[in-house]
């Protein structure tokens, strides 16, 4: 009778086990994310308060740009056509690396920037060790932060903070010219420094941050380099160092010139870091989420 039990007890167990393990393996599997959900409910939220603009890009607007940055617009194809809104920048399997001791991974990559004011929201989706992993990268009325979920459910980090404001708002920077609708609100400042660079100051709820941007002799966008983005580590422990973006191969779009190889560099003293690299990103203004 003992033993009778004690076989019903171990197959209770088992049951219970099993039922757990399809349970895991059913929430993995289903489509829903908090995360995910976060990030189209705040885009949605940008979008329906946004006034789509039915300007185009002139020559009047690039008037008081550096020279180079106005060759950009040409050379790229915008003048003349729409000024956007805001943006969608889609990049697929992204060679990844999130610390530098830390191999790198494949990730999916989906981010919108809004033009009106400085704002990007990013949403990161890939798996750990055969387990989901998501992220939010987000800069929204001055305030930036970085939030990584392991499982669909536990937060791993959470950053914010003065530094996470600077690097956010720096990293919205780097990207302005590719919505060069930002490019030309006040909030950003252009200064000359020769016939291919150029430094822009974006300012905004009390934080500034600058970079170099650098063309080819045609105002082919090749770079962007600042000081002013700290490397925030998941532990909450960050460092300033050379952050450096590389824009290449473009192809001709909707009749626009885009790059179609984006690389985020780390610049230390002893060697650079590419810690993304993606070499396809598709781009698109105001559309639908």
């Amino acid at each position: 009778m003992k033993t009778r039990r004690s076989k019903l007890t171990l197959w209770t167990i088992l049951g219970i086990i099993v039922v757990i393990v399809l349970g895991v393996v059913i929430f993995f599997q289903s489509p829903y994310s908090k995360t995910r959900h976060e990030f189209d409910q705040a885009v949605t939220d940008q979008i329906d308060h946004l006034s789509i603009s039915q300007e185009v890009f002139t020559t009047e607007d690039m008037e008081g740009l550096p020279a180079p940055v106005r060759h950009y617009f040409t050379y790229s194809g915008y003048l003349g056509k729409p000024k956007m809104s805001y943006m969608k920048a889609a990049f697929k399997d992204v060679d990844f690396i999130m610390s530098p001791d830390k191999p790198a991974i494949s990730i999916d990559y989906t981010q919108f920037n809004f033009a009106h004011e400085p704002i990007r929201l990013a949403f990161i989706d890939t798996t750990l060790y055969g387990i989901p992993f998501q992220g939010l990268d987000s800069y929204v009325h001055g305030k930036g932060s970085m939030l990584g979920v392991l499982a669909k459910g536990f937060t791993l980090f959470h950053q914010t903070g003065e530094e996470m404001n600077k690097a956010a708002l720096v990293t919205f920077l780097s990207e302005s010219l590719m919505i060069p609708s930002a490019a030309l609100q006040p909030y950003i400042v252009w200064e000359s420094i020769d016939d291919t660079h150029a430094k822009a100051t974006i300012s905004y709820d009390g934080c500034s941050a600058s970079g170099v941007f650098a063309f080819d002799a045609d105002g082919k966008l090749l770079t962007f380099t600042t000081e002013d983005r700290f490397l925030i580590s998941p532990d909450g422990t960050y460092q300033q160092v050379t952050w450096f973006v590389r824009f290449d191969e473009y192809e001709l779009t909707n009749g626009i010139k885009q790059p179609t190889h984006l690389q985020a560099i780390w610049k230390f003293s002893d060697k650079d870091l590419i810690y993304f690299d993606s070499h396809e990103v598709s781009f698109d203004y105001d559309q639908p989420l």
